[in-house]
C-alpha cells in the first residue's frame, strides 16, 4: 500500500454498485502465503497478520513419539497428576514411558490414562530394574524432599539422566553426594525450576538486566499460602527439610537470584512461628529474609503457610519499575512496566501467549539430553540454594546477618543467555 492517505467510500464488494456476497464455493489453487513451505522436516507459514498484530508462531515440529526422550516419573502425587503428567501432552521432545509408586492400583490407573506399559511400572525397591528398559532416557523425581537424594542416586546408578524437583534435597551435604553420584555415572542432573523457563518471567529478567529502566535497585517478593492439616509430609521436617522456606521461600531465592544474574553476599533472616499450633513443631510458619548485593541492589522476601495466598514480585529500578503478579503461581502471570512519560508516568502491560511451564522446563531438560547440551539449571544450581537457606536460618537463629562468603556453586545464567 502506498504512502497516501487512505481514502474509504460505500463501494465494492458487498455494496449496492459492487459484487454480490455471499459467493458460492468452487475450487481455486491455493496460494503459497496458506499453503507454507518445508524447510529441515519443518513446516512454516509467511506472517498473514499486519504489522500491528503479534504475529501468529510457527506450527510446532515435535519430534516421532519414538525418537523422543522417554522419562520415568517418579512419584505420583499430586503435582505429578495435576501438572507435570498433563504438561507431557504438550511435549515436543519428551514423553512418559514408566511409572514409580508403591500404589499399584494407582500407578495401574495412571499408566491406563497415559499409554505406558503395564510391565513399565515399578516400586521404589525396585528402581534398579529400570537399567534393564531401553526406552527410559531419564527419570523426573517427584518425591517429597527428603527422599531425593535416594531417588536421584538409584536412577543415576541405572544409568539414568535426572529431572529432580525443588528443593533438591533436605541439605547442602545430600546436594553434593546427588551431583557426585550423577557425574559419577556420567549422566546429566537438572532442578526443576519452573518458573526459570516461564515466559514472564524470562521477560522480566531481561527488562531488569538490559540496563533500559537504569540499575535495580530493590526487589520485594512474596510467596505465601495457607497450610491444611498438620499430617501432611510438609509439615514433617524429616520429608521436608523444613517449612515455608524451602517449600515455597525457596521461589523468592531463586527468582532474586534469576532476576538480577547476581548472587547475594549478605543474608539477614527472622523466623516467627504461631504458639500452640502442633503443626509447627518440627518446621517453621513465617521467614522474612534480605539479601544484599554487591551491586547495590536490596531483596526483601517473606514466605508463609499462614498468610493469603500471593506469589508476586516487584524490581525497583532507578528509571521505573517492573510488577510480576503470579511470579511464582502456574499459571496467571501479568507483567506491568512502568516509566516516566514526559511530565507523567506511564504504566503498561506487556502481554505474552502463556505457554505451560512444566512443559518448557521439561522440553528444555529433554533438548540437553538428546543433544548433549548445557542445562540452565544444573545440580549445582539447587546446591547454591541450599547452601543460601543454610545461611537464611543460621541468621535467623543467631539474630544476626550472615555473610556470604563462598563460591558460587552456579552463578545464575543471564536473561540474555537463555
Amino acid at each position: 500500500m502506498s504512502d497516501e492517505k487512505q481514502t474509504f467510500a460505500c463501494r465494492g464488494p458487498g455494496t449496492p454498485a459492487g459484487p454480490t456476497l455471499p459467493v458460492a464455493a468452487k475450487s481455486e489453487p491455493p496460494h503459497e502465503i496458506d499453503v507454507g513451505s518445508v524447510s529441515q522436516g519443518k513446516v512454516d507459514f509467511e506472517n498473514w497478520k499486519g504489522a500491528a498484530d503479534r504475529p501468529e508462531p510457527s506450527p510446532p515440529a515435535p519430534l516421532a513419539p519414538e525418537k523422543r526422550l522417554g522419562v520415568a516419573i517418579v512419584g505420583l502425587g499430586r503435582l505429578s497428576l495435576n501438572q507435570i503428567l498433563p504438561a507431557f501432552n504438550q511435549s515436543k521432545l519428551a514423553r512418559p514411558v514408566a511409572l514409580v509408586s508403591d500404589r499399584p492400583e494407582k500407578a495401574q490407573a495412571v499408566a491406563q490414562q497415559y499409554g505406558i506399559d503395564p510391565s513399565a511400572i515399578y516400586s521404589y525397591d525396585e528402581m534398579a530394574r529400570m537399567a534393564e528398559n531401553p526406552q527410559i532416557d531419564a527419570v523426573y523425581i517427584v518425591t517429597p524432599n527428603g527422599l531425593h537424594r535416594d531417588h536421584v542416586v538409584a536412577a543415576a546408578k541405572a544409568g539414568k539422566h535426572v529431572l529432580c524437583e525443588k528443593p533438591m534435597a533436605n541439605t547442602a551435604d545430600e546436594a553434593r553426594e546427588m551431583i557426585a553420584a550423577c557425574k559419577a555415572a556420567n549422566v546429566k542432573l537438572m532442578i526443576a525450576y519452573r518458573c526459570q523457563y516461564e515466559l514472564f518471567n524470562l521477560e522480566a529478567a531481561r527488562l531488569t538486566q538490559s540496563g533500559e529502566l537504569g540499575l535495580p535497585r530493590i526487589i520485594e517478593a512474596t510467596n505465601t499460602q495457607v497450610q491444611g492439616p498438620g499430617d501432611q509430609w510438609r509439615m514433617r521436617a524429616a520429608l521436608a527439610g523444613g517449612g515455608a522456606l524451602p517449600d515455597i521461600g525457596l521461589y523468592c531465592l531463586n527468582g532474586v537470584r534469576t532476576m538480577l544474574g547476581e548472587e547475594p553476599i549478605e543474608v539477614y533472616a527472622q523466623i516467627v512461628n504461631p504458639d500452640n499450633d502442633p503443626r509447627y513443631q518440627e518446621v517453621e510458619e513465617t521467614v522474612s529474609f534480605s539479601l544484599r548485593f554487591a551491586s547495590g541492589a536490596i531483596a526483601n522476601c517473606v514466605t508463609s503457610y499462614g498468610a493469603h495466598e500471593c506469589k508476586d514480585m516487584q524490581i525497583r529500578l532507578e528509571k521505573g519499575w517492573v510488577a510480576l503478579e503470579n511470579a511464582f503461581a502456574y499459571q496467571g502471570q501479568r507483567l506491568r512496566i512502568a516509566r516516566r512519560h514526559g511530565e507523567g508516568e506511564e504504566v503498561k502491560e506487556v502481554r505474552l501467549s502463556p505457554k505451560d511451564q512444566f512443559t518448557l522446563e521439561i522440553d528444555h531438560f529433554a533438548q540437553c539430553v538428546l543433544h548433549d547440551e548445557t542445562l540452565h539449571s544444573p545440580g549445582e544450581e539447587g546446591l547454591q540454594d541450599h547452601l543460601l537457606m543454610e545461611a537464611i536460618y543460621r541468621s535467623a537463629r543467631e539474630g544476626m546477618p550472615v555473610k556470604i562468603d563462598l563460591v558460587s556453586a552456579h552463578p545464575p545464567v543471564p536473561a540474555a543467555a537463555r
